[in-house]
């Protein structure tokens, strides 16, 4: 009985990707996303706990990018779980792009379990000034 509660309770507190198709035995959760713009561009960070820098695969496909970040899983083999409020599992997230992004420069850093991305905008894109000049 205590064990259903546990799952159920994990089920609850973490949601999970819906219509992903999975490979692996485990959850595929949607990673939390903060986005901001700078002068310059986009700054996308997301939290992936767990996953270190080379469990991050980072695709661009016709405007489409996407992240997937694979967790590893340690637990120490002397100890026996009784109640977990944190899931196990893989992260994945999509996002469309707008032609204004520059694709050539996407810069991507993962540092301690958050995912960086500068999505800097097209030279075409970025405002500029125009100067008047007395007819």
């Amino acid at each position: 009985m205590e064990q259903k509660l546990t799952q159920a309770t994990a089920q609850a507190l973490a949601p999970e990707t819906e219509g992903l198709e999975q490979t692996r035995p485990r959850r595929v959760y949607r990673p939390l996303a903060d986005i901001y713009e700078t002068d310059s561009g986009i700054v996308l960070s997301l939290e992936m706990p767990g996953v270190p820098a080379d469990g991050v695969e980072v695709t661009l496909e016709k405007r489409v990018l996407t992240i997937r970040g694979r967790a590893g899983v340690k637990r120490p083999e002397t100890y026996r779980q009784i109640y977990a409020e944190y899931g196990e599992g893989d992260y994945e997230r999509s996002f469309t792009l707008s032609a204004d992004i520059d694709a050539e420069r996407i810069n991507a850093v993962c540092r301690h379990g958050v995912l960086t991305l500068e999505l800097p905008k097209a030279e075409e894109a970025k405002p500029r000034q125009i100067n008047v000049r007395a007819a």
